[in-house]
């Protein structure tokens, strides 16, 4: 009964039986199939993977413009997933400098990134429904979701491109190193082995935790973003699934590439700013129509990335090791002046 009353009307809940199967299929020839062994992902297969997940989203929300009440829904839709696709892009950043920074082996990226979307897509139906719970009986929470969004986009705005991310002092990963067994071997790419009737834990076990919390600091922003845009949760979540699932492909696809980018950070700062000032404006009943809103969103988001590229950032490079010796090296030092002498 509970299920059946997310739903704004019966076409919604065929739709989302079909978004489940769709969800379920896909992944299991994934992990089943295309990906049973650990092996590296190309660039080639990167990108087929993601063409075919904006496919997909692109599918489910015409879906919804012909069986879900046409443009509005559909425009909603289309507005959530694009500001959480876009917002993916830090996530990326983020997981990538986990990844390295536990020295795991590029064979094993495809296994961490599969466990934590599939935890992403289990916690954010937990947050959504919560929250749609929680906006249903309470109304004037939207007023703090607009609030908080202004403030998250000035925030991202104004801080420095390199921020320093250091996952070896997380907390989270600090708490589970106190409290379970953890060995630095390998094992294969196992989460975990039984050995003389204990339970270790491996490292990839702990990326995986790691990858999971940042999805949960990133929904932060992003699901309140999505409420924002539109109080349907039956679109909210399956529009951040179709943009998580995206993620997974995207990662091979821009982890190489991702820094030259560097305007999209502003441009989400915009989009976040814009979209908390929309569900502010409500409170003094001025509304601004969805389609509106789309435009801002995919324009704003579109500009970034082709400024980005028009004027790409400035790299200073980095010193060769002559270089730095150089620049250690003292020439007026009272030994370096003595062998000089003795040269003479």
């Amino acid at each position: 009964m509970f299920l059946y009353s997310i739903f704004d009307n019966r076409n919604e809940a065929i739709l989302f039986s079909v978004f489940c199967v769709v969800i379920i299929l896909f992944l299991a020839i994934d992990l089943g199939i295309f990906n049973r062994k650990a092996h590296i992902i190309s660039t080639k297969a990167a990108l087929i993977q993601s063409i075919f997940w904006v496919m997909i989203s692109l599918v489910f929300g015409w879906g919804i413009y012909v069986f879900d009440g046409g443009p509005q829904p559909s425009l909603e839709y289309f507005s959530a997933y694009l500001t959480e696709y876009a917002l993916s892009v830090d996530n990326i950043f983020v997981i990538l400098m986990i990844l390295q920074f536990f020295e795991v082996k590029e064979k094993y990226y495809h296994k961490v990134l599969f466990w934590g979307i599939m935890g992403a897509v289990i916690f954010r139906a937990v947050f959504i429904f919560a929250g749609a719970i929680l906006v249903s009986k309470f109304a004037w929470i939207l007023y703090i979701f607009g609030a908080f969004l202004v403030y998250s986009g000035v925030k991202i705005y104004i801080e420095k491109a390199e921020s320093e991310v250091d996952p070896g002092q997380n907390r989270l990963m600090l708490f589970f190193k106190k409290r379970l067994n953890f060995t630095e071997e390998e094992r294969g790419g196992s989460f975990f082995f039984k050995e003389n009737g204990k339970v270790y834990f491996t490292t990839l076990f702990l990326v995986v935790i790691l990858v999971e919390s940042t999805d949960i600091i990133f929904a932060v922003d992003s699901i309140p973003a999505a409420f924002a845009i539109t109080q349907n949760e039956f679109l909210i979540y399956t529009s951040n699934v179709f943009a998580i699932l995206g993620l997974r492909a995207k990662f091979f696809l821009l982890a190489g590439i991702i820094e030259q980018f560097y305007l999209l950070k502003k441009g989400l700062s915009i989009v976040l700013i814009f979209i908390g000032g929309k569900m502010l404006l409500l409170f003094i009943d001025i509304h601004i129509p969805i389609a509106v809103s789309f435009s801002v969103i995919i324009g704003t988001l579109s500009l970034s990335i082709f400024l980005s590229l028009i004027f790409p950032k400035d790299r200073k490079p980095k010193p060769t090791q002559l270089e730095l010796f150089e620049v250690y090296e003292e020439p007026d030092s009272p030994q370096n002046k003595s062998e000089t002498e003795k040269v003479s």
